[in-house]
């Protein structure tokens, strides 16, 4: 079956990013989408929303795994859909032409996330997993 809609504010007409795609210890093969040097330490997807937000586009988070992640653990569930093109065709924000742009931008501010900074060294992620119920702030429209 085709897509359901042909609109593209339609919510399943958003691009999808998984954190996997821009995560700098995924190899391709694990389903990373851009190089290395250019991409993020184990992003999660609240910070994935986080900047995405602040830089202004519409966005929502689903509870969804990529397929080749084979960690079921909670840090590295989750999906964020983006808006990339209004109802009429045009794009949301010039500077995201494409997906690519995205992951990009996104991989780019990640770092400069206030959660990341204030991190002396932050190699170690096993910390972050106190912070339960991030998959249920989900966006009311």
């Amino acid at each position: 079956m085709a897509h359901l809609t042909e609109n593209p504010a339609d919510k399943e007409r958003f691009i999808c990013l998984y954190p996997v795609y821009i995560n700098s210890k995924k190899t391709l093969a694990e389903g990373r989408r851009i190089p290395s040097e250019k991409a993020v330490e184990n992003p999660s997807c609240p910070e994935i929303r986080d900047v995405l937000t602040a830089a202004g586009m519409n966005v929502y988070v689903e509870n969804k795994m990529h397929p080749r992640e084979w960690n079921r653990d909670v840090q590295f569930r989750g999906r964020v859909r983006v808006q990339l093109k209004q109802a009429d065709g045009s794009l949301c924000q010039d500077k995201f032409t494409s997906r690519k742009d995205v992951m990009f931008y996104v991989a780019e501010m990640i770092p400069k996330l206030k959660t990341r900074t204030q991190k002396s060294g932050g190699g170690d992620t096993s910390s972050q997993q106190g912070e339960g119920g991030k998959k249920s702030k989900k966006k009311k429209k």
